[in-house]
């Protein structure tokens, strides 16, 4: 069975990220999200919800699981058996960071390879990190997001 893993933060998921999933979902036979339990960024959901936004975001997809974790990616990758770390790219800064980890997870990893799928055009400018701030500043964003985690935000910034 080909296995590969979508690592990422997700706090929260996004309709970018969502896409990426469905697509890595018809390429793989099993597609894990993993969802990062401590990056180096500043998260507002904790592990827990960010996990069960993602679990019910991608409900209707029978290949995908969603999954938390810690440690190295390619760590992660080994223990559950996934072949192959699958990425979103943006614009070309993702490139270029994605690049690095790339080079880094293959001396770490030599037999772990990275796919990259081209963001959809109307994702392009998407990020959780810009959502955040959008919601922050009472923005509409339910376009961008599942509407579980329209919902989740709006509580979670707006009290």
């Amino acid at each position: 069975m080909t296995t590969a893993l979508y690592p990422g933060s997700f706090d929260p998921i996004t309709n970018g990220h969502l896409d990426i999933a469905t697509r890595a979902a018809k390429l793989f036979e099993k597609v894990v999200i993993g969802v990062y339990d401590i990056p180096a960024k500043h998260l507002l959901f904790t592990t827990e919800e960010r996990v069960g936004m993602a679990k019910q975001a991608v409900a209707n997809l029978g290949n995908v699981e969603v999954m938390p974790y810690n440690g190295l990616t390619v760590s992660f990758a080994r223990e559950i058996g996934a072949q192959t770390l699958v990425r979103g790219l943006r614009v070309g800064a993702d490139f270029e960071r994605e690049f690095e980890m790339a080079l880094m997870n293959k001396e770490l990893s030599p037999d772990c390879e990275l796919v990259c799928l081209m963001s959809n055009l109307k994702y392009q400018f998407l990020s959780s990190s810009l959502l955040k701030e959008v919601a922050n500043l009472g923005g509409a964003i339910d376009k961008f997001v599942p509407k579980a985690v329209a919902e989740a935000l709006k509580k979670k910034v707006l009290g």
